[in-house]
């Protein structure tokens, strides 16, 4: 008498599985542009040493592009990008100073409300962009929290 192989035990291990990818189909990846020099390793530097959180509650998201990151929820993200053009001198630089050290960021408003930071004087230059969205509800003092990685490129200048 030949007997069918039982296919009860594979069937917990199917529905693990499928409840796995059901739960990572739930979480937004968020579309950033990847920047110019995004493959540089100092990059990789950097993003390994990026917070899980900004703010306080504004938990880090998947992005879809090498260098980048955001915080927040989909629709009202502050993201990240490594590998942007480093900026030249500007009257909009300022010293940003937090527990782990000083960051100098080209710090700018666009016209839709948007904050853009940009590091001055390191190379690759990281930029991070904050949408009225987050504004809202949250001070840009969170860009302290991104000294630990952003100090991982060595700063060659400083605002003047």
């Amino acid at each position: 008498m030949l007997r069918r192989p039982s296919v009860t035990a594979p069937v917990p291990a199917a529905l693990a599985l499928a409840s796995v990818a059901a739960l990572a189909a739930c979480a937004p990846t968020i579309g950033v542009p990847a920047a110019q020099d995004a493959a540089d390793p100092k990059c990789a530097e950097v993003m390994l040493t990026l917070p899980d959180e900004l703010g306080g509650d504004l938990p880090q998201l998947s992005t879809d592009s090498q260098a980048t990151t955001a915080w927040g929820s989909a629709g009202a993200a502050v993201t990240l990008r490594c590998g942007v053009a480093p900026p030249g001198p500007s009257a909009d630089c300022q010293h940003v100073e937090s527990p782990t050290g000083t960051v100098d960021w080209i710090v700018q408003a666009g016209e839709d409300g948007t904050w853009r930071f940009v590091t001055y004087g390191r190379e690759p230059a990281v930029e991070v962009l904050v949408p009225p969205a987050v504004t809202e509800d949250h001070s840009t003092s969170f860009i302290g929290d991104l000294a630990p990685a952003v100090s991982k490129v060595e700063a060659t200048a400083q605002c003047s």
